[in-house]
Order: structure tokens, then C-alpha cells, then sequence
């Protein structure tokens, strides 16, 4: 083993190093690791500020002008123009289509139906023949008749030369007078017996033509409710057919009790009063009519009144049990203020609208309104026409808000 000498004064050292020297060496590279820690954290610092800065600055303005920029945007709306037009009152009620006449037709004598001469749905004229039924049986009981009425015909003759041979031996005192008295009483018997068999031939005759059906109206005929071959009675319940009068028709419809006096008053100044018929969606005006009569008596359970309306109904549009609704004018208000019914507003103090003025702001406007009709409302005060309204967007306004008017086009006026 090699063994090592300390070495000699003034010889380098190549051992290990002594404590001494070795802590000072450990203090200087700690502080100067620290500084450069400062200087990189400090570096840091720097360069991130300015950034921070630069978004505040850039943001707050954003923020501002965008705030300002709300501040000055105007609230979209839809407005109407108040217009000066005319207006009618209406009461409008439920109504049937029902027909002014209405005919079961049913035979008046027993026999078998030999002839249906109609088509089903056909449109009949009065006078016009439907059927035939055999009338053979009642040619033979004419035929009858009328042998029988011969017959007693000749009796009757005989029996009046016999009273003309006895008138003339009773003043010569040749018979007594209870054989001419005798002889009168059997003239009139013959005669009477003559005058029956008249009335059968009459009747025979008359079963005749009711062997051949005739229309009573003119009319629609409906479906055939006996068909050729049947044998028919008199007293048979249901008819051969119905006929349904279908020009002119009526409409039969109820308003409420309280409007019954408006209608008695226009009644009785002479007014002819004028109904209109719609369909079940109130969109299509069907015909128009006129009153014709009210109904004796209110209905107690619904408190309504039916009245009568006639029209000419030229091309059938109206059938008959077809539900209708009814609008019955009273009354039309000419050169009034008229304005969209949506336009006006309400709350538990005041019915009000809101005002366009020319600066494009709005303001809230007391109103007065009237008669209001489908989507037209009358203004009896507050606005005037030519003045502009908000119709919709009135839930983002209040007094003073600016708004982007959008003026509303009115659809064309339903046909009254």
C-alpha cells in the first residue's frame, strides 16, 4: 500500500480542502443565485405591467362606449296611423240555416208505385209530376160510378113523369092525394141517389189525380225514400220524398235580451235591417239578407231571442241546417277615428296609448274609446287622425323612449 506524506512547507496541496475554505465558497454562489432570482422576478414584474395597463386602458373605453352606445339606440316598434273612416255596430249571433217551407210528400191514395219521374238532388218546379201510382182501381170504381149514376138517372126520370101524371089526376079527383105525396118522396129519393153517385164519380176522379204526384213547391228534392213496386197507403208514416225550398232561404239566429230593444226601436222607425251570414271561422261572408221577423217571446234558460233573417241565395250557397254566423247591422257611425284594435292599451287606472311624436320619442296619451268592431276600435278622444301610434313594442317603452317607427300596413277592409 502506497502511503501518503503530508506535504512540505511550501508544496501544493492535492487533498481535499479544508472547512475553513469550503464554507465561503457555499455563502457566495447562495447570494449570488438570489440575486438573480430578484432580477429575473423583477424583470418579470416589468414586462407584465405595461401589458396590464394596456388592457385597462383599452377596455374601460370599450366598456364606456358601449354603454353610451346603448343609451343611444332607438327601440324598434310597429305603429298605425289614426285614419278617419266608418264604422258599423254589429250583433252577431249563432243561426241554422233553415227553410221557409219544407214539404214531406206523401200519397193520398193505397196503391202500388209504378213511376219515380225525379232525380235525387233534382231542383223541382211546382206542378211539376214526381210519381205515379197504378190507377187502374180507381178508373174501375169511376167506371162503377158512373153505371150506377145511369141507372138512378133513368129512375129519377120515371119517378118524375109518374109525379107530373099524378099532379094532374089529383085535381080530377082520379087518385088520392097520399099517392101524388108518395110519388114526391120518391122523386127526391131518386134525386139524392143521383147526387151520390155525382160525388163517387167525383171521388173516383180524384183518386185519379192523386195517382199522379205533383211538386207543391218548388224546391230541392231530397233522396228517395220509396223505390218503384212498393205498395203504398195513405196512412204510411214516412213520405215518398222531401222537398226543401231553397230560394229564398232563411237563416234562423238568437241575439242576446238586452239588444232586443235597439232592434224593436229600428223595427219600429221602418228600418230594414240588414244580416249578414258568415261561416263557422267568421272569414267568409257567405250571403246577405234582411230581417224579417222576431220571435213572440225571450228563451228564459239562455236569455236570447231568435230572430228571422231572409235571403235570396241565388246560387244555394246556403244549405239548409247549415250553422251560420249571423251579424246583424243596427247601426253605422260615419267619419270617425279609427285606429287598430291592438294599438290601445290598458291598465287598472287609465286606457292609453302610445304617441310617435316628430322627434321619433313617445309619449303616453289618455283615450276615449267606443264601438270597437273585429280589429277596428273607435277613438272618441285622445287621438286624431293622421296621429301616429305604437301598435306593438309597447312592453320595452316607457315615457320619453326613443324609438325606430315601422309603420303598420292595414290589411284590406272585410266586405260588410
Amino acid at each position: 500500500m502506497k502511503e501518503h506524506y503530508p506535504p512540505q512547507i511550501g508544496e501544493e496541496g492535492s487533498g481535499p480542502p479544508k472547512p475553513s475554505q469550503t464554507v465561503p465558497q457555499r455563502r457566495s454562489r447562495a447570494r449570488w443565485l438570489w440575486v438573480l432570482v430578484l432580477v429575473l422576478a423583477a424583470a418579470g414584474a416589468y414586462s407584465l405591467r405595461p401589458k396590464r395597463a394596456e388592457q385597462g386602458s383599452t377596455t374601460a373605453p370599450s366598456q364606456g362606449a358601449s354603454r353610451n352606445a346603448r343609451g343611444a339606440l332607438a327601440i324598434p316598434v310597429v305603429a298605425a296611423k289614426a285614419r278617419k273612416g266608418d264604422l258599423g255596430v254589429y250583433f252577431t249571433g249563432l243561426g241554422a240555416v233553415t227553410p221557409i217551407y219544407t214539404v214531406t210528400v206523401k200519397s193520398r191514395v193505397d196503391g202500388q208505385l209504378m213511376k219515380v219521374l225525379y232525380k235525387e238532388g233534382d231542383t223541382v218546379h211546382q206542378g211539376d209530376l214526381l210519381v205515379e201510382i197504378d190507377p187502374r182501381p180507381f178508373e174501375v170504381q169511376s167506371m162503377q160510378a158512373e153505371g150506377q149514376l145511369t141507372k138512378d138517372q133513368a129512375a129519377l126520370d120515371n119517378a118524375r113523369l109518374d109525379l107530373t101524371r099524378y099532379q094532374t089526376l089529383v085535381t080530377q079527383n082520379a087518385i088520392p092525394e097520399q099517392q101524388l105525396a108518395t110519388q114526391k118522396a120518391l122523386v127526391e129519393q131518386d134525386e139524392g141517389a143521383v147526387k151520390t153517385d155525382q160525388a163517387a164519380i167525383a171521388s173516383a176522379k180524384l183518386n185519379l189525380v192523386y195517382c199522379h204526384i205533383t211538386a207543391p213547391i218548388t224546391g230541392r228534392v231530397g233522396l228517395r225514400l220509396v223505390d218503384p213496386g212498393n205498395i203504398v197507403h195513405a196512412s204510411d208514416q214516412n213520405g215518398l220524398l222531401v222537398i226543401t225550398q231553397m230560394q229564398p232561404i232563411s237563416i234562423i239566429f238568437t241575439i242576446a235580451e238586452d239588444q232586443v230593444p235597439l232592434v224593436l226601436e229600428k223595427m219600429r222607425a221602418g228600418q230594414r235591417l240588414r244580416v249578414d251570414a258568415y261561416d263557422r271561422d267568421m272569414k267568409t261572408k257567405l250571403a246577405e239578407g234582411w230581417l224579417t221577423t222576431l220571435d213572440n217571446q225571450i228563451d228564459q234558460t239562455t236569455g236570447t231571442l231568435k230572430l228571422r233573417a231572409t235571403f235570396s241565395n241565388p246560387n244555394n250557397v246556403l244549405f239548409p241546417n247549415q250553422f251560420v254566423n249571423a251579424r246583424l247591422l243596427v247601426e253605422e257611425k260615419r267619419g270617425v277615428t279609427l285606429v287598430p284594435s291592438a294599438l290601445v292599451q290598458r291598465n287598472s287606472q287609465m286606457t292609453y296609448v302610445y304617441v310617435v311624436k316628430p322627434d321619433s320619442t313617445v309619449t303616453v296619451r289618455s283615450v276615449t274609446v267606443g264601438t270597437t268592431e273585429g280589429d277596428q276600435t273607435e277613438i272618441i278622444s285622445g287621438l286624431s287622425p293622421g296621429d301616429v301610434a305604437v301598435m306593438t313594442g309597447v312592453d320595452k317603452l316607457q315615457e320619453g323612449s326613443k324609438v325606430s317607427v315601422h309603420l303598420y300596413s292595414e290589411p284590406p277592409a272585410r266586405e260588410n
